[in-house]
């Protein structure tokens, strides 16, 4: 199954995750499908702290891409700031 998930980067507590579109049985940051945005959590200031392409995630679900349930919590609230 296909899954949209998160994979981390960044440093040592200053975590950094990509949103990515993979295999289920791979692993957290292993080879991906593609990647449709990311997600900072330390942004500060002018920094972006969550970029989505909606267009992309709407295709991979209507594929029958399932979500995590953090990545589901996110989609949510690039909804709201789209609006």
């Amino acid at each position: 199954m296909v899954t949209i998930r998160l994979s981390r980067g960044g440093a040592k507590k200053k975590p950094f995750y990509h949103i990515d579109v993979k295999d289920s049985r791979r692993s957290r940051d292993g080879r991906y499908i593609e990647r449709i945005g990311y997600f900072n959590p330390c942004a500060r200031g002018a920094e972006q702290r969550l970029h989505v392409d909606m267009d992309r995630v709407e295709h991979w679900v209507s594929h029958g891409a399932g979500t995590s349930d953090r990545v589901a919590s996110l989609l949510k609230e690039a909804r709201k700031q789209a609006s």
